[in-house]
């Protein structure tokens, strides 16, 4: 009768048998790290391979466009030199322009001293 109570029963491991597969565990974990930073390491050789290629580029682009502006300056910049009269004009033109936006949406809205005498 009593052997029928400890057949369900697991054998509870020993603290060697414990130990053990602790050690196990844990060079297996130890493994699966090196892997790891093996990957890591790789990855990173390729970054490093690629970024002076990213850098290039990006510093090509850059190149291109401060150029492309300061061509769009010197041609802004040569056509107020030769047309000062056309530059003042449309400035004051765009003035008197949004002057008179001004005043129409000003006079078309509500007036504000109806809101008093509701």
């Amino acid at each position: 009768m009593a052997n029928d109570q400890n057949e369900g029963v697991t054998p509870r491991p020993t603290q060697r048998e414990a130990q053990e597969a602790l050690e196990k565990q844990v060079a297996q974990l130890k493994r699966e790290i090196n892997k790891i930073n093996r990957t890591l390491a790789e990855r990173a050789e390729e970054v490093v391979e690629q970024a002076p290629g990213w850098y290039d580029s990006a510093a090509d682009q850059v190149g291109r466009t401060a150029q492309t502006l300061r061509t769009g300056a010197q041609s802004v910049s040569g056509a107020v030199q030769h047309n000062p009269g056309t530059v003042s004009t449309a400035f004051i033109l765009g003035a008197a322009l949004g002057l008179l936006l001004g005043v129409t949406l000003y006079a078309s809205g509500p007036s504000r001293d109806r809101w008093l005498y509701k």
